[in-house]
């Protein structure tokens, strides 16, 4: 089947266009080449009703157009367009007739074309896109066709899409089992004989195995072939040795070349249980986990390829060694990095069932396209090593109903039917799950009737209206921290709201409920636990359950990479507002270990210390500027700090400096003079903490073993005033075909070239050549100018500006200048894709 890449020259309005005369819908019709996020370019209002939800980006209606050329060679053929993700309620119609459509906004479908196109002529697809109810989304969304389109043509025998399916059923060190199950889809009368060649290549492109079956392919078919092959001393792959295998495909009759396919897979096995938890290969591995939303920063929701491969190389440098996908199916690109760079994925289904958590949310559809839905994310996943685990929902409402139980034992089942090789699970909520019972178990943990609960709360809600004591957001997070989320996490009637929904997968997934899982093995001795979700502040006590424990098998912070929308979930906010409400112009969660433009904050480093994987300390200042303010913070929240030494003004100004560190002692020394050593490693949480008034300098932190050796160091150094830009460039060379990007790191230094994250300055980008700016901004989480401006202040001494090549081969001029400070020149050339 030939797949053509079908992402260019699409007509893009936000009125229907008229494909006889574009010009008709008054300069409103662009062409744009996909993936397309039309919210990005939105702009941005404070009265939507998706407030913080989407960062305050608006949805809409969306047309795309796309006039192409059916030779009449293709009546003899099968066409079929294949969308990665449009976002959301798709209906697709060619030649003006409706074709079908997707109401799911993270769903791969197709379109079979055969019966609506019009042959030796042009033909028009159009593709209306209507995300215009609001409040559907509780992060950012993205609108349009944000992810990649192919256009699929075959000969009436083809391979199926998708009809490839590759399993490794045994493995070991020396030999390995390879199953390729082929469908072949045979749209002819007569009988037709053909041989189903299959070669398997390794990583270096070397034939390792060939099997050549002779089949019948009857009249009208669809048939699945088996082909089984041993491959000796395999080449396994694993998150650190992520070695891929391809498989040819080929359909022949006689010397013709009926229809090929190419697969890559990956030859690993996977085993689960209680005792000795997760096994890669026979090997325990324990996940070192991040949630993730899908959009890729700056540049929204379209899913570029060199975005998610970006994504997925940050988050594997910083320590983690899984994902997942939250609370959607993840995109085919992402799922090809992780393939190649050995991260494990685990795939969700969908954020709500049947019970809405914005009123027009998919569970107005999911009771009635769940199935299909599982199917297409199977479909997707099926050949990609790095996926080890489905989940079936997310905080699901249902989960401590009958109903909701058995709906996970339908949902577990269709996956189990579909690949019995993967593991599944549910992200349980139990505040969420127990919600109509929290004043029993509220009543039960502190041992009072409900009736003298009831007053207490009375009491308490009088203090707070009298502006006394906490708001509802703290008693919110009083609950999911601290002694009393322990109790409630534990608590039996909870266990007995909880029991059936969990027995229903192979893994219990819990967010926020940390309680539970230690003592899980005591009560349920069968059963694996999984921290689906937890508290990024929570690490040092999270992981010594993990290690400790053979039956927890990971923990997945919320969240490793910093996205759009639920915009005040980490924002430290000074002035008295309060997270995770609509305050008008945040725009970022601001939670992510990495920021949006791809940098590392000091609590990264510190869970790369705590999974034991940084052996110098690092170093990591609160900020003076905010001394003795005192912000509101959610229970996400850990410190507003940074790792820097440049506070000029501050002179004098004592600020509280942690040194984080996975050995016994630490000291620290400023400018040459030691302020004393400390403890550090697992009984201190891997943190010394010292008050250090400010002086121009160095500081310089050393670790040291429990014999008094030195184990590693780390050190900031005062910078001078900024006084020029630096660019680090992630390529220098594009390929021309509109979806190859080049990442911008840009940041302030002083002249001698020492990184200045105090100063603060307008940068101005303008690309000129043979591409264009797809995104520009910084990693402040209330930016006020839009990510498609050509000019941002600094954040912390940085901005990001992202560069997409065009169709033209030549070369992109990118000049950045910032003021007062010499122009910088950046040429990147664009190369033929050939």
């Amino acid at each position: 089947m030939l797949n053509v890449n079908w992402n260019s020259d699409w007509l893009f309005s936000k009125s229907e266009i008229n494909i006889f005369d574009p010009t008709a819908n008054g300069g409103d019709v662009e062409t744009v080449h996909l993936p397309h996020d039309a919210m990005i370019l939105e702009k941005r209002t404070e009265d939507t009703k998706n407030k913080h939800q989407t960062g305050f980006y608006p949805g809409g209606i969306y047309y795309y157009n796309k006039n192409f050329f059916v030779p009449e060679d293709w009546a003899s053929k099968t066409a079929i367009v294949e969308f990665e993700g449009v976002y959301t309620n798709a209906r697709i119609f060619v030649n003006g007739d409706f074709a079908g459509g997707c109401k799911n906004g993270y769903k791969t479908f197709s379109i079979c074309l055969d019966e609506f196109l019009k042959y030796g002529q042009e033909n028009t697809i159009k593709v209306v896109v209507n995300n215009s109810m609001e409040q559907n989304s509780r992060w950012y969304s993205g609108s349009g066709i944000y992810r990649p389109v192919h256009l699929h043509l075959a000969n009436l025998t083809h391979i199926e899409l998708h009809g490839v399916k590759i399993d490794t059923p045994e493995v070991s060190k020396n030999v390995a089992t390879v199953l390729v199950r082929t469908k072949i889809n045979h749209q002819e009368k007569l009988t037709k004989k053909v041989l189903l060649k299959t070669t398997i290549f390794d990583s270096n492109a070397e034939k390792v195995n060939e099997i050549i079956t002779p089949v019948t392919l009857f009249g009208f078919t669809s048939e699945i072939f088996s082909q089984r092959f041993v491959i000796k001393n395999p080449q396994l792959w694993d998150v650190e040795t992520p070695h891929l295998y391809h498989a040819k495909i080929e359909i022949v009759e006689g010397t013709e070349l009926l229809d090929s396919s190419t697969e890559n897979f990956g030859i690993r096995s996977l085993s689960l249980d209680s005792e000795e938890g997760l096994k890669l290969n026979g090997k325990p591995t324990k996940l070192r986990g991040a949630c993730i939303h899908h959009d890729n920063g700056v540049i929204g929701a379209a899913t570029f390829a060199d975005a998610e491969e970006r994504r997925v190389k940050q988050l594997k440098e910083a320590g983690f060694n899984s994902i997942r996908s939250s609370h959607h199916p993840i995109s085919k690109s992402m799922l090809e990095a992780c393939d190649r760079y050995g991260m494990l994925v685990l795939d969700e289904l969908s954020d709500m069932w049947t019970r809405s958590k914005n009123i027009n949310d998919y569970s107005n559809d999911f009771l009635e396209n769940w199935e299909s839905d599982v199917e297409a994310l199977v479909e997707k996943d099926y050949n990609h090593p790095s996926v080890i685990m489905y989940i079936t929902g997310n905080e699901i409402q249902e989960a401590g109903t009958p109903k909701g139980a058995k709906l996970n034992r339908d949902i577990h089942s269709k996956f189990k039917v579909l690949d019995p090789s993967r593991y599944t699970t549910s992200a349980i909520n139990g505040l969420i799950a127990a919600m109509d019972k929290m004043g029993e178990i509220m009543a039960h943990i502190m041992g009072v009737s409900l009736e003298e609960l009831a007053a207490q709360q009375a009491q308490a809600q009088e203090a707070n209206n009298s502006g006394e004591g906490s708001d509802q957001a703290n008693s919110m997070q009083n609950i999911l921290r601290g002694p009393l989320a322990d109790a409630f996490a534990v608590d039996s009637i909870l266990s007995e709201t909880l029991e059936e929904f969990t027995a229903a997968t192979d893994v219990a997934g819990y967010n926020y409920l940390t309680a539970r899982h230690e003592i899980e093995h005591d009560s349920h001795p069968n059963r694996v636990v999984l921290g689906t979700e937890t508290f990024p502040v929570d690490i040092a006590k999270l992981w010594r359950i993990v290690e400790e424990n053979s039956h927890v098998i990971g923990d997945m912070t919320w969240t490793g990479y910093d996205y759009l929308g639920e915009a005040g979930i980490g924002i430290f906010y000074y002035d008295g507002r309060m997270g995770f409400m609509p305050n008008w112009q945040s725009s970022v969660a601001y939670i992510g270990d990495i920021d949006i433009t791809g940098f590392r904050r000091p609590i990264s480093y510190y869970r790369e210390i705590v999974f034991g994987l940084r052996k110098a300390p690092f170093i990591a200042v609160e900020r003076l500027n905010r001394k003795g303010q005192t912000p509101n913070q959610t229970a996400w929240m850990w410190k507003d700090n940074i790792a820097s030494w440049t506070w000029n003004g501050f002179e004098g100004e004592v600020t509280n400096v942690d040194v984080l560190s996975n050995s016994p002692t630490i000291e620290l020394f400023l400018n040459g003079r030691s302020l004393g050593q400390k403890a550090t490693g697992e009984r201190e949480e891997y943190i010394a903490t010292y008050e250090v008034p400010y002086e121009k300098g160095e500081l310089l932190a050393v670790s040291y073993d429990s014999a008094g050796n030195e184990t590693g160091r780390d050190y900031l150094v005062t910078a001078d005033k900024a006084s020029q830009v630096s660019v680090d460039i992630s390529k220098s060379i594009l390929r021309n075909n509109s979806e190859d990007l080049a990442y911008l790191d840009i940041s302030l230094v002083d002249d001698s070239g020492l990184f200045n994250n105090q100063d603060s300055k307008i940068v101005n980008v303008e690309v000129t050549g043979a591409g264009t700016l797809q995104g520009f901004g910084s990693a402040n989480p209330e930016i006020i100018s839009h990510y498609q401006d050509n000019s941002c202040e600094t954040f912390d001494g940085k901005v990001l500006a992202v560069i997409r090549a065009g169709q033209e081969l030549g070369n992109i001029f990118v000049k950045i200048q910032a003021e007062g400070f010499a122009t910088k020149e950046v040429e990147i050339e664009v190369k033929s894709i050939c």
